[in-house]
Parts: structure tokens; C-alpha cells; sequence
């Protein structure tokens, strides 16, 4: 329990951000392995639409701080190397 009113909003907003990045996270890791079943499925052209999205959820992720910039072009690059294979 936070001891003065300051540590209780810090509380209570650290809570509601936790959330935001959570499902900020869940979002792109979710597309993201539809796009993996897609690749090993054999349906690339699918994937290949797919691609952008994907591409876009993991910069939303990245812009918010939810996830490392660098782990963001790391996870983008996988997936394109992924897809031309």
C-alpha cells in the first residue's frame, strides 16, 4: 500500500501503463504468428499481405516505448528474411 498520495497515483498510473503495453505486445506477437503459420503452411502470398501489418503493429509497439527500437527492427527483419526463404 503506497504511504503518501503521490505513490498512490504513481501506482495507479504505472497500472494503467502496464496494461496499455501489454496489449500494445499482445497485438503484435499475435499477427505475428499468424504470419509464421501462414509461411509454414505454404501460403506466402498470404503472408506476403500480411507482411505489412505486421510491420506496422511492431513500429506502434516500438513507437510506445512498449518494445526496444532495436528489437523491433530485429522482429521486422525476421520476418521478412522468414518470408523470402
Amino acid at each position: 500500500m503506497a504511504n503518501t498520495k503521490s505513490a498512490a497515483k504513481r501506482a495507479r498510473v504505472s497500472r494503467r501503463r502496464a496494461a496499455i503495453n501489454k496489449k500494445s505486445a499482445a497485438s503484435y506477437k499475435q499477427v505475428e504468428k499468424k504470419l509464421k503459420a501462414l509461411v509454414s503452411s505454404g501460403k506466402k502470398e498470404e503472408a506476403a499481405k500480411l507482411l505489412p501489418e505486421v510491420q506496422a503493429k511492431v513500429d506502434c509497439a516500438a513507437k510506445s516505448r512498449t518494445i526496444h527500437p532495436n528489437k523491433a527492427a530485429r522482429v521486422k527483419s525476421r520476418m521478412a528474411k522468414l518470408l523470402k526463404k
